[in-house]
């Protein structure tokens, strides 16, 4: 699956047709380089996070490095796709909100919490291998604790699944097993 679109398009009237070569390394971000005699319009799309960026070269002007990179509300509100996200009572709902209507995993600990601990490399883990999904971790510590109480967090850990910015699924407890088939479930739908 390439993780970057791209469309070309020159005017009708250019008898030269520029080259674009695009690089993935992450889901993300993407590098682009160009090269071209006349103006062009390039739009670059990851699939993966419905963004949309346009990059115009300049008339007559030869060109090639990085142009642009491409970057998802995702990023821009700090979270990032492939790795666990830590989250505060004021960065929670604008990750959220910008994840749009990706599955977003919410891990809701304590810095005390055995069990918690136990189970954090395994969510590590998971946020590596869906990268369609959103993965957080909310320390229920005193500062955080009003929006634990808005959440409804009973036991520590709880993991909250979110789509469309409603809390669609909960797993108490470190139940690696449970919380898998949660998200498999939510993303499905």
């Amino acid at each position: 699956m390439s993780l970057i679109q791209s469309a070309v398009s020159t005017p009708s009237t250019v008898s030269s047709s520029p080259s674009l070569s695009c690089a993935a390394a992450h889901p993300i971000v993407a590098s682009c380089s160009v090269s071209s005699t006349s103006s062009s319009f390039f739009l670059l799309r990851s699939s993966s996070l419905k963004t949309v960026t346009s990059i115009s070269s300049s008339r007559n002007n030869k060109r090639k490095g990085v142009i642009g990179k491409v970057r998802s509300s995702l990023e821009t509100a700090g979270a990032t796709v492939g790795q666990v996200t830590e989250v505060t009572k004021d960065t929670f709902w604008p990750i959220v909100n910008a994840a749009e209507d990706k599955t977003v995993v919410l891990d809701m600990y304590t810095q005390w919490c055995g069990p918690c601990k136990v189970i954090a490399p395994k969510y590590q883990e998971l946020s590596e291998k869906y990268l369609d999904v959103v993965f957080l971790k909310l320390d229920c510590n005193q500062e955080n604790k009003p929006l634990a109480k808005e959440l409804g967090i009973r036991v520590v850990p709880t993991f909250k699944i979110l789509k469309h910015n409603k809390i669609v699924k909960e797993v108490t407890g470190a139940k690696i097993d449970d919380l898998v088939a949660a998200i498999e479930t939510v993303r499905s739908s």
